[in-house]
């Protein structure tokens, strides 16, 4: 009978310590998956700004002088202008959307544009260049990290 009991104790640890692993295994995929859905958002904001105008000065015309761009403190959308609507790069400054389209997260996606110098593109900088990055944060309450994308965006202007 002992051994009957041990062989009962023996297998309901097994079977505690298999349905552990598929729960863990579980939320490790979970996770996983949404991680690569926050990817996928940051990129998506990054193509998108990339494929707006380098400036709200370059958007008709060309520039060949950097007083002719957006001031540092100016980056950013104009009042009148919506999500839809941005006409260059700067304009996701400070951009926050949150997306719920997804039925397994809502996620909050926020961007922040600078320019920066070439030889140093970690650190925005407080005067013109010909370069922006843009930073793309995702977060969701249903995920453990935070996905973080950064791009540069060069204006080269050839005559």
């Amino acid at each position: 009978m002992l051994i009957t009991i041990g062989g009962m104790v023996l297998l309901a640890t097994i079977i505690m310590r298999v349905n552990t692993n598929y729960l863990t295994a579980d939320e490790v995929l979970m996770n996983s998956k949404l991680c690569v859905l926050a990817t996928s958002l940051a990129g998506s904001i990054i193509e998108e700004a990339s494929g707006k105008a380098f400036d709200a000065a370059t958007d008709t015309a060309a520039v060949d002088n950097l007083s002719a761009l957006t001031a540092p403190y100016g980056l950013g959308h104009a009042y009148k202008e919506i999500y839809e609507n941005f006409n260059d790069f700067d304009d996701f400054n400070n951009f926050t959307k949150i997306d719920s389209s997804l039925p397994s997260a809502t996620f909050v996606i926020k961007s922040e544009v600078g320019y920066i110098d070439p030889s140093n593109p970690t650190v925005f900088v407080n005067t013109r260049t010909w370069h922006k990055k843009i930073v793309v944060e995702v977060t969701s309450e249903s995920m453990d990290d935070t996905v973080r994308m950064s791009s540069v965006f060069s204006y080269w202007y050839f005559r």
